[in-house]
């Protein structure tokens, strides 16, 4: 396998990945992250000079916490990624890759909430950047880690899901 190869098929992983997020489709995302997967969302807080951790887990835990979703009391609207590749780093000796895409989250109101938004209406729902890390196993590349960089500190409610 190539290193152009690598590259392409980590890139669709990263897009597949951003679909199934989109979809809800919990147990497909999950398929591409190998067992010993990493997932954090944090954000850098300028107030207090410190970086601040929305989630932190293992695989073992986002399955845990995927399986609760459904039980969640959440805002149903949905969510549509809009994610753009920007390095994809390849080490062919280890079978690894390092990669940075940034995202933007936007959101579509299923229900009016106030005077300000409208049902239907979309807005930015957040932003910022995946810091991802692969090893390519069998030819395949799996999510070893995920770190979301959020640029956007301000969650809305509703907002405990895998981003």
């Amino acid at each position: 396998m190539t290193e152009q190869n690598i590259t392409e098929d980590v890139k669709s992983t990263i897009y597949r990945a951003s679909l199934y997020l989109d979809e809800g489709k919990w147990e497909d995302w999950l398929g591409l992250c190998h067992e010993d997967f990493y997932y954090a969302i944090r954000a850098f807080s300028p107030e207090i000079n410190y970086n601040m951790t929305y989630l932190d887990g293992s695989r073992a835990d986002m399955v845990t916490i995927t399986e609760m979703l459904p039980k969640h009391n959440s805002d149903h609207s949905p969510l549509a990624r809009h994610t753009v590749v920007y390095t994809v780093d390849v080490d062919e000796a280890q079978q690894t890759a390092s990669t940075v895409s940034s995202f933007a989250v936007y959101q579509t109101q299923l229900d009016g909430i106030n005077s300000h938004v409208l049902a239907g209406e979309s807005n930015v729902f957040l932003v910022g950047k995946y810091r991802d890390q692969f090893r390519i196993d069998s030819g395949r590349p799996l999510f070893v880690e995920r770190i979301v960089q959020l640029d956007t500190r301000r969650l809305d409610k509703g907002s405990h899901w895998p981003i």
